[in-house]
């Protein structure tokens, strides 16, 4: 039997469980094969590449007037009044007249390079970026560690992705849809967007964006049927999207992938003809290899043995100073050793010889020291010696007897 050349991750896919959502929710209706754009390749530099782009596209041009700042028949005063020579206020009479005007630098002057509505606003995403960036992001909603990082309390979800059949789009009331939500562990998100619902700071709250909120789970139906849309509309972070309208901005807000996603049966079966029918021609992403543990295929006995074996790594070579480094100057000049061993000798028999000299210097000079001690004072010096000490005394006491008075 032949083989098609379709990957390997499309023959091996694992299997995803479809709820009963009419029942407790430990009901299984059945097990349906994962469809091929979950194994897409996750580019986060894609997704946020293209969400960059898309989300431009809903601004609304703005701008300044186009006469703000030059509304004034103000003219410069030319040289010789020892001003400068910037449009000025005419009249008189007033603090405006003779101030500066249309400048940007003055005080109601235009501003630089004023706003212009006809500035490019919106960006041209290419057809296979958008698809390439949606099939990513399906993917990672794929994986529970990516909708974790993402923040979605997902911790008594069953299963992700999470696929509910049965009457969910036939819900028409929010208390039935929050209690659906309920029975799956996946009113946890809801409660944390609810709960993170805050008042904008700024000139936003005036602006139709009064209050912020976290995102929860994304309903992603079939399209069909409208019902699910006035159940599920008014569940603070919950959003809706059609299977048939996947659309970027809900899939990864701010550009961040794992939006926590909860299919509903018709659509998770429909999204495979999406890919195979609806887009005419297109090929999914494969990844370029099946398995991306690079250092487990890189290490195994497989590669190993058609490996060469290592060289012996070389030791790179560094130039060093000669001047500085001793043994790059015996490399140049192998005397070098012999030299600076004459010049230690030497100076080891200067450093005795002088400590000798030195030596012998304080023991002349101990002598003489000596000798001078032994000499006899002579007559004149005694007698000078001794006057000095009758001065001293004389003029002690004369202090003395300044200080008592």
């Amino acid at each position: 039997m032949e083989v098609d050349n379709a990957p390997t991750s499309l023959t091996a896919r694992p299997t995803v469980t479809v709820y009963d959502g009419s029942s407790d929710g430990s009901a299984v209706i059945k097990t349906v094969s994962l469809p091929p754009v979950f194994v897409s390749p996750i580019r986060p530099d894609i997704v946020g590449f293209v969400y960059t782009n898309i989300a431009k596209n809903s601004r609304q041009a703005y701008a300044v007037q186009f006469d703000a700042g030059e509304q004034t028949s103000g003219e410069s005063w030319g040289t010789g009044r020892a001003v400068a020579r910037i449009p000025r206020i005419p009249g008189g009479g007033t603090h405006r007249s003779g101030q500066g005007a249309f400048g940007n630098m003055c005080r109601g002057g235009r501003m630089y390079s004023p706003n212009r509505i006809w500035r490019k606003w919106h960006r041209h995403v290419n057809l296979n970026q958008r698809r390439y960036a949606i099939a990513s992001a399906l993917a990672a909603s794929a994986i529970p560690s990516f909708v974790m990082a993402r923040g979605h309390r997902i911790d008594e979800v069953p299963e992700v992705p999470l696929v509910i059949g049965g009457a969910i789009e036939e819900i028409k009331k929010t208390k039935d849809a929050l209690a659906l939500l309920k029975r799956f562990g996946a009113s946890a998100d809801v409660e944390k967007a609810a709960d993170s619902k805050k008042i904008h700071r700024g000139k936003g709250k005036a602006r139709n964006r009064r209050y912020r909120m976290r995102r929860g789970p994304l309903i992603v139906y079939d399209g069909k049927n409208k019902s699910i849309e006035q159940s599920f509309r008014n569940l603070p972070g919950v959003e809706l999207a059609s299977v048939y309208k996947l659309n970027l901005l809900q899939l990864a807000p701010g550009g961040h992938l794992g939006r926590f996603v909860v299919w509903t049966q018709k659509a998770f079966e429909s999204i495979e003809k999406v890919y195979n029918e609806l887009k005419t021609g297109y090929v999914l992403p494969r990844p370029i290899i099946s398995n991306s543990d690079i250092t487990r295929i890189i290490n195994s006995e497989e590669i190993q043995k058609v490996c060469r074996k290592k060289k012996a790594s070389r030791k790179e070579f560094k130039n060093a100073n000669p001047y500085r480094n001793f043994k790059a100057m015996v490399r140049l000049n192998p005397y070098a050793a012999v030299h600076r061993k004459a010049e230690a000798k030497l100076a080891k028999e200067r450093a005795e010889k002088k400590k000798e000299l030195a030596a012998k210097k304080r023991e002349k000079t101990a002598d003489d020291k000596r000798d001078a001690k032994k000499e006899p004072i002579s007559e004149e010096k005694a007698a000078m010696i001794k006057k000095r000490k009758e001065d001293s005394k004389k003029r002690n006491a004369f202090l003395k007897s300044l200080m008592a008075e």
